[in-house]
């Protein structure tokens, strides 16, 4: 199984939505390195739910996939902010994936924690211009951070 990390802003989409909701299509990716990302998520798979373009970006909950990549019906829709001309249901360029809820972690681990951690130096979530909303995990990186998650 693999590790993804994904980020939502919580005004738009929280863990505590998903914990809500239980289930939901991740949508409106529109990156195609991240898209692409998504493809290789595999059912099972594990979320790190991290909480971006707010006062405290935050690892701050886990997730799983529930479903693998299929065609974004948003991409479809005219009246969507994620309309996109370019793509037709014959030939969909946008994927999107389903992720169910599966934890919010006790405490957060932040963007300023992770920087502070030297095992996470390459860690692409901390690297400079590194914008991208879905990202592998590498199994190194991974470990840090499970050690780092402790009790959830």
């Amino acid at each position: 199984m693999a590790v993804w990390l994904m980020k939502s802003e919580p005004d738009e989409f929280s863990i505590n939505d998903l914990k809500h909701r239980q289930r939901e299509n991740w949508d409106g990716v529109r990156n195609f390195q991240a898209r692409n990302f998504m493809r290789d998520m595999r059912i099972g798979d594990t979320v790190l739910f991290y909480h971006s373009s707010c006062k405290v970006p935050a690892i701050v909950g886990l997730a799983q996939v529930s479903k693998e990549a299929h065609p974004d019906p948003s991409c479809w829709n005219p009246e969507s902010s994620y309309y996109d001309p370019k793509s037709t249901p014959e030939a969909p360029r946008w994927d999107q994936i389903e992720v169910t809820f599966a934890s919010i972690l006790k405490k957060p681990l932040t963007l300023t924690l992770l920087k502070s951690i030297p095992e996470l130096a390459g860690f692409p979530l901390i690297t400079k211009g590194s914008r991208l909303s879905v990202m592998p995990v590498e199994e190194n990186y991974w470990q840090v951070i499970k050690d780092k998650l402790g009790d959830i």
